[in-house]
């Protein structure tokens, strides 16, 4: 059974940086994508970043592109996500995602398999 289990959630000022892990376990197959996801106070959630485990492929939401780097440590099985420059509306609850295809999709509904969120604040 998958489960995905995230890390590294917290309170930053706004320009500060937090990095988040996503660590993967129960895992039977080898081709698969693994994305970051938020919810925002009242908002829906929206896609962040993913990237192709196999091909190590990398596509960013374009409100992150240039302050957010997905990365991942293929011995752990652990999916990273660097967040620099920390603006307020990245306020948000950060999950991990993992579909069973290599098709990037920028859809929650893609992705089978969640992690159970984890909080970033950023204040001013």
């Amino acid at each position: 059974q998958v489960q995905l289990v995230e890390s590294g959630g917290g309170l930053v000022q706004a320009g500060g940086s937090l990095r988040l892990s996503c660590a993967a376990s129960g895992l039977t197959f080898s081709r698969y994508t693994m994305g970051w996801f938020r919810q925002g106070p009242g908002k829906e959630r929206e896609f962040v970043a993913a990237l192709n485990w196999r091909l190590n492929k990398k596509y960013y939401a374009d409100s992150v592109k240039g302050r957010f780097t997905i990365s991942r440590d293929a011995a752990e099985n652990t999916v990273y996500l660097q967040m620099n420059i920390l603006q307020l509306e990245d306020t948000a609850v950060y999950y991990c995602a993992l579909s069973k295809t290599e098709y990037i999709s920028y859809q929650t509904a893609s992705y089978g398999y969640w992690g159970q969120g984890t909080q970033v604040t950023v204040s001013s």
